[in-house]
């Protein structure tokens, strides 16, 4: 099985994560932040993974240590599900169009950390979430899951279909990336004998 389960904390915040890649989409979500909260179900519901997260930090300051760490301890999460990475195809892609939206995701389970990150959203805000603070969530699940993650944002008007095209990306390409490939049972998805 890969699932796993990672608690966080810190003196802004605290942040329980349980993670299942061969799940079914299944989600429940208690960040404090309900916009994320949406966000974060689309990662679930489109890469099949059964994700819950409970999260307590710092609201009555911002949401920006609260979405930051929950990016952090996904991408803990991630990187201990998918453990030795034997089989997995590693390279996943999608591209996810909402209406006037489209958005591409690429990422490479490649134990190297980084973040392209093209999105040039419409407002500042979507209701009162701060979409600068995505970002902050992407770069710290890269961080902490040793993944690259090339996300664009290729057309949209609407912040909030560009929004959900980029989770919902994220989710197909998540999925994708950590499937385990028949045809490499037991190898390590690289020329250099690891990852």
């Amino acid at each position: 099985m890969r699932n796993t389960q990672v608690t966080r904390n810190t003196l802004e915040t605290q942040i329980s994560v349980s993670l299942n890649l061969d799940g079914n989409g299944k989600s429940s979500f208690k960040t404090g932040v309900p916009f994320l909260d949406h966000m974060l179900d689309q990662i679930a519901r489109h890469g099949l993974m059964d994700i819950d997260i409970v999260a307590k930090g710092d609201l009555h300051i911002d949401a920006h240590h609260t979405v930051e760490d929950i990016g952090i301890t996904l991408g803990q999460a991630f990187h201990q599900a998918i453990g030795d990475k034997k089989g997995l195809r590693r390279y996943g892609h999608a591209y996810v169009p909402l209406d006037e939206a489209l958005s591409r995701v690429v990422l490479d389970i490649s134990g190297r950390p980084g973040l392209v990150f093209n999105v040039d959203f419409t407002r500042a805000t979507i209701g009162e979430f701060d979409v600068d603070l995505f970002h902050e969530f992407f770069q710290g699940f890269v961080n902490h899951a040793l993944v690259t993650l090339h996300i664009d944002c290729l057309a949209g008007n609407n912040a909030h279909h560009q929004a959900e095209t980029v989770f919902k990306a994220f989710g197909r390409a998540l999925r994708m990336a950590v499937e385990l490939d028949p045809r490499m049972a037991g190898m390590m998805p690289s020329t250099k004998g690891s990852l």
